[in-house]
């Protein structure tokens, strides 16, 4: 697939993915997010990218859909654009490299549920997070699967009913985001999530991720079965005994990987 939409920069073992509608906010287009699936897709099987960023360009990192696309049209053509976003978070979570969300600037409505679904997030100070939809009629009913799951269901329900705008303090105390920091450190601070990444197993990070969201929806009894069940198969990973005997030995580990 062509990108007009978006683009990808690539830094060593890292992919960023920078959302490219400035003129519009970074409106995902039906269009934005079919690239950006075209794009996770393709990422999850490049086994030389290690963790994916996403950031906007322009003035913001997304005010959520593009509300151009949703006036006058059939329930069909609807439901298109709304499974094709959730196809896209889901992606975020599916593929094996870590995600990273860059945020500056305004993240509303599906923008803020982007934010949410990414495994990780920073912003800086001046960012701020809503789910206005409530104010023209249409309740952010999907935006509220990642929040609530992120930040529990009265904060979300009240981001929800309100459409207030939350600050990045506010964001990182309700559990929204890992890290605030001002602008100009908005790149430095996110490598610092980066650096340990890459320091560490491939393998071990895509086993980790994949356990982590598979047990989220478990019973903790479940949980516990799925998880000693998962973390003996990582023990008998070439990676996992490599890394005990590099740190029983006092070495650097080498990483086989995949």
């Amino acid at each position: 697939m062509e990108y007009t939409e978006i683009l990808i920069e690539y830094e060593e073992q890292v992919a960023k993915i920078v959302l490219n509608r400035p003129e519009k906010f970074n409106a995902l287009s039906l269009k934005l997010l079919e690239e950006l699936v075209d794009a996770l897709q393709h990422i999850s099987t490049n086994k030389e990218i290690r963790v994916v960023v996403i950031k906007g360009a322009g003035p913001c990192f997304s005010t959520g859909h593009d509300l151009s696309e949703m006036v006058g049209k059939e329930i069909t053509q609807y439901k298109r654009i709304f499974e094709t976003c959730g196809k896209m978070m889901k992606w975020l979570q599916k593929i094996p490299q870590p995600t990273i969300a860059q945020v500056h600037g305004y993240a509303m409505a599906a923008g803020c549920q982007f934010v949410a679904a990414c495994d990780l997030a920073v912003a800086e100070d001046g960012a701020k997070f809503s789910t206005p939809g409530v104010k023209i009629g249409l309740f952010c009913t999907t935006p509220g699967v990642p929040l609530g799951r992120n930040i529990g269901r009265k904060r979300a329900l009240e981001m929800l009913f309100t459409g207030r705008f939350i600050t990045a303090q506010e964001a990182f105390e309700f559990g929204l985001i890992n890290r605030i920091t001002s602008k100009n450190k908005l790149e430095a601070i996110t490598q610092e999530l980066i650096d340990p990444i890459l320091q560490s197993s491939p393998l071990t990070v895509h086993l980790g991720k994949q356990a982590f969201y598979n047990q989220m929806n478990m019973t903790e009894e479940q949980a516990y079965a799925y998880a000693i069940n998962t973390i003996a198969l990582n023990l008998a990973t070439h990676d996992a005994q490599e890394g005990i005997s590099a740190f029983l030995e006092k070495r650097t580990p080498k990483w086989k990987g995949f």
